[in-house]
């Protein structure tokens, strides 16, 4: 733990998973299996593997299953953020956890599957946190180590880690990978109910504050059906 920025991370898992359908007619997106087990597991067993003690899962949309699969386990250890009754996006979802959330906390997308380069993606962000400089540090990865990606990226970075929006009409050389290290203070003023972390990210953009490093391992895209297999293949292969 003395390496790791937190102790807890905050999984984001209340979304409706409607690019996974038919899939997700019956269950929630995270609870999708692939490679033997569901998507939140593999987000859970690397923090596990990663020491990070604390777990905070938000649910919505097939509440109950997600909830009890989850509750389940005893490392790390699971507590639930509630929006049962009103599904809050990313930013809101965040904003109603956060006194389950120390300062600063790990989030990271339920649907995220990766292979750890030299060190876990945890460490790499809490070796470069600066609390003093940033808001946010997300982990981003380039084109070539984005499994079944094929989008125009998502960030430009300067050399000093700062990352910017993609450019109209342009490729942006990096990929947000759903994981990120956030400080209180990002959220700090924001908004009442369902927002989009965007929002925050935008204000800490202009404000210098957000930044981000280059994974160095393997990251999967998993947002269709149709993206289980090529995973799945690449997973077996190492």
């Amino acid at each position: 733990m003395s390496q790791l920025a937190s102790d807890t991370a905050m999984i984001l898992a209340a979304g409706l998973g409607k690019r996974m359908r038919p899939l997700t007619a019956s269950q929630p997106k995270p609870m999708v299996r692939v490679a033997g087990k569901p998507l939140i597991d593999h987000a859970l067993d690397r923090l596990a593997e990663a020491g990070v003690a604390r777990a905070v899962v938000n649910v919505h949309y097939l509440a109950d299953a997600l909830e009890a699969h989850v509750l389940a386990r005893k490392v790390p250890q699971v507590t639930v953020s509630d929006e049962r009754t009103l599904l809050l996006e990313t930013g809101g979802g965040m904003a109603r956890a956060l006194p389950q959330l120390p300062d600063p906390f790990f989030a990271l997308n339920a649907d995220n599957i990766w292979l750890d380069g030299p060190k876990s993606a945890f460490y790499d962000l809490s070796r470069r946190w600066d609390p003093q400089a940033m808001d946010a540090l997300l982990l981003v990865v380039p084109h070539a180590r984005a499994v079944n990606f094929n989008g125009p990226g998502d960030f430009h970075m300067d050399p000093m880690g700062r990352l910017s929006r993609r450019r109209a009409g342009r490729i942006a050389p990096f990929i947000y990978t759903g994981i990120q290290l956030v400080s209180h203070r990002l959220l700090r003023d924001c908004p009442e109910g369902p927002f989009s972390t965007n929002i925050l990210w935008n204000r800490a953009i202009a404000e210098g504050r957000l930044y981000g490093i280059s994974f160095t391992g393997l990251w999967f895209e998993v947002g269709t059906p149709q993206m289980i297999r090529p995973t799945e293949e690449a997973l077996a292969g190492g």
